[in-house]
């Protein structure tokens, strides 16, 4: 048997997103999975809310300050992440969606490593996701990888709202802080061949993703 090799990694601003199309098809997934998940199922993308169709007919447009990450497992494309704008200090992980068919093959772990990494590359202070509370193989992901629960910052029920503790803050030794500072000076992410070394040593995730939709 052949080892696997970990998804490329792409990483685009919104405005110059590579894949638009392959993209589009990931979030039409997303939206109307979680929507049903939500007990709330629509038949397509015309039913679903204006912000999330918005989403999926222009990309470039609702994602132009942010950063989105491409996985590419086997030169085809299989999940997506989008990291937004920072803003006094602090962005947000959302989107994060694995092609079903190529689910168990590391794309999550990858795409939130590179994320980790891109946020690090920045000095972001705080990085935030909320998650649907009846998703727990994804609260457990995210607590093993340095999230904790925090307050809401979302009116939604049922969502819970986590933040990113850094080695460094969850280690406050000297030695911990100078390797987050070296690690934050490195170039982590641009196109990326399986997971940069810089990113590994960021976050010990998981080997295995979680098998579900992780964000609303």
């Amino acid at each position: 048997m052949h080892p696997h090799i970990p998804p490329d990694v792409v990483r685009s601003d919104g405005r110059h997103i590579g894949e638009p199309a392959a993209l589009t098809a990931m979030l039409t997934d997303y939206h109307l999975s979680t929507e049903a998940e939500k007990g709330l199922p629509v038949a397509d993308v015309t039913a679903l809310p204006a912000r999330y169709r918005a989403e999926i007919q222009d990309p470039r447009t609702a994602f132009a300050d942010d950063t989105v990450f491409l996985a590419v497992d086997d030169g085809v494309p299989a999940g997506c992440l989008v990291v937004t704008a920072p803003h006094a200090g602090a962005a947000e992980i959302k989107r994060v969606w694995t092609d079903p068919a190529r689910r168990g093959r590391g794309v999550a772990t990858v795409l939130l490593r590179a994320a980790l990494a891109h946020c690090a590359e920045r000095d972001v202070a705080t990085v935030r996701l909320s998650v649907w509370s009846w998703r727990r193989s994804a609260i457990a992901v995210y607590e093993r990888s340095g999230f904790r629960t925090t307050g809401s910052w979302d009116p939604r029920q049922d969502l819970v709202c986590m933040e990113y503790d850094p080695p460094a803050v969850r280690d406050g030794s000297p030695a911990a802080r100078d390797a987050r500072d070296a690690r934050a000076d490195q170039n982590a992410v641009q196109v990326v061949g399986g997971v940069p070394d810089a990113a590994r040593h960021l976050v010990p995730l998981p080997d295995e993703p979680d098998r579900i939709a992780h964000h609303p």
